[in-house]
């Protein structure tokens, strides 16, 4: 991938180029930002064209790294035990399966490139039998003379034992070597790691980038390209599933809407509470990846509402697909008194499940708490 078929970012991919030719290459990078940056795609370009640079046949070089095969580019990613690999599994093993997830969706997130080896229900992760092999990979010698490239995607689902058998090869890497890591929730990664790595934060893409994108990637025609950019809110993955009527986010406001429906109606009502008790037992059967992208969904949702509570309209781009949901019926029930109390509840539900909690339990339990929240009167 070339930095030319990355959206937007020119300041970015400036100082990338200049810092390359100027030589000034540091060994351990983060490339921090949001779903849909774009920070995958810009590490592939950056990684492409590092080796290009140091190599004696430059379009050989290319040809190697736009097909991701390039033998001194390495790749780590989240992984976990499927049909085909029952235990110790590490990227290696899904090698063929990354090539083609990345040739389609390079600006895909963590949950499709998990469905796209079939453990969408599973916690993917980057554990301690993955670090041995990027020290295994890293120890042997450039097969081109030039750099050797280690890309760790979504390296925030570095587990514990992985970050710390990593922080000596990062402080003190071999000759030559380059670690791009690249992360959408800079607060999961240790202190010890971050603080071994030059960060570079990247913006939510602009409205103009993500309507050109979709223009000229997609074919898409103009008016509609520009409706679904304010949509996306800076994501270039979410506007293609917008674009290709990807049903995930339908799937998602039915059940937000039957959630806080029947919340709103429980207090005073316990014969509703049944509602809520089947609503949590229908999320809880879906895979933990799942419920973390709904809890986030709805997280945008509240926050959606009370911006247009306080008449921030230009701010919002949620639309409700729902003929009978309202966001302008909604709003004032989101408010000053009660969004922070919501989105702590959130954030503290995803944590939990993240932590393999009881997501029947977490999910009633949060329910409970919104039939309250929901009532809360702003002064």
């Amino acid at each position: 991938m070339k930095f030319s078929e990355v959206l937007g970012l020119d300041h970015i991919k400036n100082h990338l180029i200049k810092s390359t030719d100027n030589g000034r290459i540091s060994h351990a990078q983060l490339l921090s930002g949001k779903e849909g940056s774009g920070l995958l795609a810009m590490a592939i370009a950056y990684a492409q064209y590092i080796l290009a640079s140091s190599s004696e046949n430059i379009e050989i070089s290319n040809i190697k790294c736009e097909k991701l095969m390039h033998p001194d580019l390495h790749f780590a990613f989240p992984v976990s035990t499927n049909d085909k690999i029952k235990s110790k599994p590490v990227s290696n093993n899904f090698l063929e399966e990354w090539r083609e997830f990345v040739s389609r969706k390079p600006y895909g997130n963590l949950f499709e490139w998990l469905q796209s080896i079939g453990i969408e229900n599973k916690q993917g992760q980057i554990g301690v039998d993955e670090a041995e092999q990027i020290v295994k990979a890293l120890k042997l010698k450039s097969y081109e003379g030039g750099y050797k490239i280690m890309i760790i995607w979504m390296a925030e689902k570095m587990n514990i034992s992985a970050s710390n058998k990593l922080l000596k090869l990062l402080e003190e890497p071999p000759e030559k070597t380059v670690f791009i890591l690249i992360t959408e929730d800079e607060e999961q990664l240790i202190s010890t790691i971050k603080s071994r790595c030059q960060t570079l934060h990247f913006p939510i893409l602009s409205e103009a980038d993500i309507t050109n994108g979709l223009v000229e990637k997609e074919g898409a025609d103009l008016p509609i390209a520009q409706n679904i950019a304010h949509q996306a809110n800076g994501n270039y993955n979410k506007a293609l599933q917008l674009l290709h009527n990807n049903d995930t986010n339908e799937q998602f406001e039915q059940w937000f809407v039957t959630w806080v429906r029947a919340a709103f109606r429980a207090k005073g009502n316990a014969s509703v509470i049944q509602d809520l008790i089947e609503w949590s037992d229908v999320i809880s059967k879906s895979g933990r990846e799942t419920q973390k992208r709904f809890l986030d969904y709805c997280l945008q949702f509240f926050r959606q509402a009370m911006l247009y509570n306080y008449n921030a309209e230009s701010l919002v781009f949620l639309e409700p697909k729902n003929p009978s949901f309202k966001l302008e019926k909604f709003a004032p029930f989101v408010h000053s008194k009660n969004i922070l109390l919501i989105n702590d509840e959130l954030n503290d539900a995803i944590y939990h499940i993240e932590r393999n909690g009881n997501a029947k339990i977490i999910l009633l339990d949060l329910s409970i708490k919104l039939t309250r929240l929901l009532h809360l009167k702003e002064a």
